[in-house]
């Protein structure tokens, strides 16, 4: 096939630009990642020595890194089906064609708009203990006042349901672009045969709609891996005794608080692979039952 430039040096111009910020921000932080875990830091931090796989041998033999990625998994995955479960329905309902409509919509999709920080600042005043909104109704209506940041269960309960609530807007406007694009003869066919509202939905409405599901399925994880840092940050700060200790915030901690480089790159290491090798799993899986309609 004949080129359509009029020169082979054009295309690698065009691409210059791209290619430099990828690989000043993206290819080059990854690499310096993958050697400092090869590091360890000895005195006070101003030598390095070279330790080889010994930090990843650490890290996979130690109890607290194991329970940090097992809380991890179970985490990302409440995010993942609860945000994604939560935010269809929503987008249902929004997608109906009712008087107000846009104020509605765009009421659903402002919390996509703060910031982590100040989503978690937010929900730490309304269950907050003492003060809060929630044990305050809770007591005048049920009698209870449960303790959400210091019990295990309900820590982790809490920055779960805060992750879904500040995604929420992302994946409602997926969804509603994606319901907008179902043709609506193909409902209505659907409908003259005979089909339940619910038989149209699972049979015809979701399949059309797996594009958009299964994009939303990837992002929706690697939010729930790198993105709820903020959120973890302001609410528990990984407590109460680890229970919200995910893997980025205990990164975070290795780093920032313990100064070891090594363990934390390392453990970025970890994390990236640990995102791509569940990403190409849903490639592999979820991804063959996706419907692309011509």
């Amino acid at each position: 096939m004949e080129s359509k430039f009029p020169s082979r040096r054009l295309p690698l111009l065009i691409l210059l630009p791209t290619l430099l910020v990828c690989g000043m921000f993206l290819y080059y932080p990854l690499a310096q990642s993958f050697s400092w875990s090869l590091l360890r830091a000895a005195f006070m931090g101003l030598r390095t020595l070279y330790v080889g796989t010994q930090n990843y041998v650490r890290l996979f033999t130690s109890s607290a890194y194991l329970h940090s990625m097992w809380i991890s998994i179970v985490f990302a995955a409440g995010v993942v089906l609860l945000g994604l479960s939560i935010s269809l329905g929503i987008a249902l309902v929004a997608n109906r064609k009712v008087r107000g409509a846009r104020i509605y919509r765009t009421a659903l999709i402002w919390p996509y708009a703060l910031s982590p920080a100040v989503a978690g600042t937010i929900w730490l005043f309304l269950f907050n203990p003492t003060a809060g909104v929630v044990n305050f109704v809770l007591e005048r209506t049920v009698g209870i006042s449960p303790d959400w940041v210091t019990s295990r269960n309900l820590a982790i309960l809490l920055v779960v349901t805060a992750a879904v609530w500040k995604n929420l807007g992302y994946n409602i406007v997926f969804f509603l672009a994606g319901l907008q694009n179902v043709p609506g003869q193909v409902i209505e066919a659907a409908r003259i045969d005979g089909a339940s509202a619910w038989r149209c939905f699972w049979k015809v409405t979701l399949p059309l709609l797996s594009p958009t599901a299964f994009f939303l399925l990837i992002m929706n994880m690697i939010y729930a891996f790198f993105g709820v840092f903020g959120l973890v940050d302001v609410l528990t700060k990984g407590g109460p005794a680890n229970a919200t200790n995910i893997l980025i915030y205990n990164l975070y901690r290795d780093a920032f608080q313990h100064n070891k480089w090594g363990m934390a790159s390392a453990q970025s290491v970890i994390l990236f692979v640990m995102v791509v090798g569940f990403t190409l799993l849903q490639f592999r899986t979820t991804g063959r039952k996706v419907h692309y309609g011509g």
